[in-house]
């Protein structure tokens, strides 16, 4: 019987929420959350198109960000359908399978984010440590292999997780606390033992974001010690200049990703409200700051910027 009921009442569909408590307001909400992706997709292209068509940017440092820009990008486009559907159209279904795979695609650019932020900081220590070896350390060669390794780990990594929650049975409530599909809130519906997913979730996040972290950590660590054993004050400053736009894109992506996996052990009696900004932020928040951050410390994006949005009047002499 309960074979039964499972495959007579598995939920087709799963409701999504916006921001609880804002539904009023969706429609005055929609026009800034579309300017954020606008924000989002242009930066990213801009960093991406720039270094493509600027031979001074083909370095490793620059190639890593193209990663990060796609990444970015990436992330923005896999929330962009369901969370403007429901700002926008106040449409707030989701097939079981669309689901899926946008959980799917959600978490793996986010672990491969994670992993190009890893490769960011790797290229800081060449550059600060061994400058004079910097080219031949970092070959074309070790970043596109570098690259490689993120997209596999990502893809291997995160692409047992639908197949774990597709095992479930989902036929009591099917209404999600936020405006895209997260592994942990899907898991929370389901009618059965969730120990294998929960297990299986942190032994990835461990694999991932946690060795990522402290991947960062003990090189910057080493950074701190390189740095402190160059003799001018001056020329400090300048090693550690060069890593100031990495450090910001490590906190803009880690501090929000703390903030909920915080929120979802130990914050369930907090507001949903709560919950959802939470969500929003660790996804909306680095597609659109990184490029204003790297946009800000590169001179050749703001000049891309620049020539966009103010064209050179072209004189015709006669």
């Amino acid at each position: 019987m309960a074979d039964y009921n499972h495959s007579n009442f598995q939920h087709l569909y799963f409701t999504l929420t916006g921001i609880p408590g804002l539904e009023q307001k969706y429609y005055w909400m929609a026009c800034p959350l579309g300017a954020i992706y606008v924000i989002a997709l242009f930066g990213n292209g801009i960093i991406i198109s720039t270094i493509k068509s600027e031979s001074s940017l083909h370095i490793p440092m620059y190639y890593f960000l193209c990663m990060l820009a796609l990444a970015d990008m990436g992330l923005a486009l896999c929330t962009l359908p369901s969370v403007l559907g429901i700002f926008w159209f106040n449409y707030k279904f989701i097939a079981f399978d669309a689901c899926l795979v946008q959980m799917y695609f959600i978490h793996t650019f986010s672990a491969i984010e994670s992993g190009v932020l890893v490769a960011m900081a790797f290229d800081r220590v060449v550059a600060i440590w061994n400058p004079l070896r910097y080219s031949t350390i970092l070959t074309n060669g070790v970043v596109c292999r570098t690259g490689a390794v993120i997209l596999i780990r990502a893809i291997c990594v995160v692409f047992p997780v639908p197949f774990l929650i597709k095992r479930l049975p989902f036929y009591h409530f099917n209404i999600l606390s936020h405006s895209f599909c997260l592994h942990q809130d899907v898991m929370r519906l389901a009618c059965a033992s969730t120990r294998v997913n929960s297990l299986y979730g942190l032994i990835a996040v461990i694999f991932t974001k946690g060795s990522d972290s402290l991947s960062i950590l003990l090189s910057y660590v080493f950074i701190l010690r390189t740095v402190m054993a160059i003799a001018s004050g001056e020329g400090q400053l300048k090693a550690l200049n060069t890593c100031v736009s990495h450090i910001c894109a490590v906190l803009i992506f880690y501090v929000p990703l703390i903030g909920v996996s915080a929120i979802h052990r130990f914050g369930k009696h907090l507001s949903p409200l709560t919950h959802a900004l939470m969500a929003d932020a660790y996804l909306l928040v680095p597609p659109v700051l990184n490029p204003i951050v790297y946009t800000v410390k590169t001179k050749e994006i703001r000049r891309k910027i620049i020539q966009i949005f103010v064209p050179t009047k072209v004189t015709v002499e006669h």
